[in-house]
């Protein structure tokens, strides 16, 4: 913390402009000698202003011409002294300016090092920091707006008061392991099991959140089965629109599974085909029937396509959505037809899916628990309280246990939200983070 870092801000390649943040303390220093005809220096420039210089290497060799933001501490996304730098973009003319950078002072950032300082510095609750990543890696505008929602405090706001009443309560219970015997103050016990009962309560309303939170940041795994010649490729390449999956007469056709990308009402999908289901008569082919139903268990939402008329086998998955198909073959048995009517069985096959996730990616805007570190932390943190109501609800002598179990159960939530943390907790956070974010 506060050595002067820099890195590339924006995505590298070829484009008009390149973004190059440099922040810590000594930014200033840096960017003087970096820009040393400009008038006033930059250290002598206010905040929240620009300006147009040409950077220069330590030979006093043109660099580029470039437009400097000037961001002082603690009013930048750090929180420290901050200099972005809008260069021409490309390969060279970036890379050469932060050759520059480093040759006078600065080092090179490493993954979310910007968003990590933010972090410590105060700017950022650790809800928010994983909040910037999901807003980059945001692939549809629901999931835009879901990562937004988090990094405008949503998350932090319905945790931030489980954890101060929680913490107020383990401090409460601590302070009364003093006491001897028969000296606890009356009904304390009744009122202290109330709220804990409440405080698990409530961390079980947020965990609720779950599985929208997920579907909008990871995308919902759809996965197309049925017995083979079912009419599973000839749907995928309907919905995504293009050729994607080889469609056969030859049952059997499809081995391995294919997944690809696409979105349904601003829900991310994983739509995945997968292997005809049946006794395959060679080695390849029961390798992919396998692999086909290990996705189906871990499938948000299974279509199984099944042609009319049919009987329907007994190993559907459970809660599979069934979709009769080949209409055409079978007149009077429902169902729809991608050969005698692609646009109807497109808008089907759409409908049934939007029925079974449009409910579950609703309020993008709501606070929802978007990482699975957030998740795993709030269950540990309600079943820390669960624990210490049983505890309690024992009598006097359930105090000793209750107050461990609550006290693990407030840095669970504590690590959530990053008010207890530890270096190790930081890295794994931040990993996942790209350079110059």
């Amino acid at each position: 913390m506060g050595e002067p870092v820099a890195a590339l801000a924006s995505a590298p390649g070829l484009g008009g402009v390149a973004l190059i943040r440099l922040s810590g303390e000594g930014a200033y220093a840096i960017v003087d000698r970096l820009a040393p005809g400009l008038r006033p220096r930059p250290s002598e420039r206010p905040a929240g202003t620009f300006a147009y210089a040409t950077l220069r290497d330590a030979g006093g060799g043109a660099l580029d011409d470039a437009v400097l933001l000037f961001y002082r501490a603690p009013r930048s996304y750090t929180g420290e002294d901050t200099v972005e730098l809008c260069v021409h973009g490309g390969a060279v003319v970036p890379r050469r300016v932060l050759e520059a950078l480093f040759g006078l002072g600065a080092r090179p950032a490493g993954p979310g090092e910007f968003t990590r300082r933010a972090f410590l510095n105060g700017r950022l609750d650790l809800t928010q920091a994983e909040a910037v990543a999901d807003l980059i890696a945001a692939k549809t505008p629901r999931a835009e707006r879901a990562a937004r929602a988090n990094l405008e405090g949503r998350l932090a706001g319905a945790l931030g008061p489980l954890y101060d009443e929680a913490l107020a309560l383990s401090a409460e219970v601590e302070h009364l392991l003093d006491f001897d015997e028969g000296e606890l103050p009356p009904d304390f016990a009744a009122g202290a099991l109330a709220r804990l009962r409440a405080l698990a309560a409530r961390a079980g309303e947020v965990l609720g959140t779950w599985r929208r939170g997920r579907l909008l940041r990871e995308g919902a795994l759809v996965v197309l089965a049925g017995p083979p010649n079912a009419g599973k490729s000839t749907l995928m390449n309907l919905l995504l629109g293009e050729a994607r999956a080889i469609v056969s007469p030859e049952p059997g056709t499809t081995r391995d599974a294919i997944e690809e990308a696409f979105s349904l009402d601003g829900v991310p999908v994983r739509l995945t085909d997968t292997a005809g289901l049946r006794e395959a008569p060679g080695a390849v082919e029961r390798e992919g029937v396998a692999r086909a139903r290990g996705l189906i268990a871990r499938a948000d939402v299974v279509l199984y396509l099944l042609p009319a008329g049919e009987a329907l086998p007994a190993d559907v998955p459970g809660g599979a959505l069934v979709l009769r198909t080949k209409a055409d073959l079978a007149p009077g048995r429902g169902g729809i037809s991608a050969t005698a009517d692609p646009e109807g069985a497109r808008r089907a096959a759409e409908a049934l899916l939007r029925r079974a996730l449009g409910a579950q990616a609703e309020a993008p805007d709501a606070a929802a628990l978007a990482t699975a570190r957030q998740h795993a932390g709030l269950a540990e943190a309600r079943a820390a309280f669960e624990a210490a109501g049983e505890a309690l609800a024992g009598g006097e002598a359930g105090l000793v246990p209750a107050a461990g179990r609550l006290r693990a159960g407030a840095e669970a939530l504590g690590r959530v939200l990053g008010r207890v943390y530890s270096e190790d907790l930081l890295d794994r956070v931040f990993s996942s983070f790209c350079v110059g974010k």
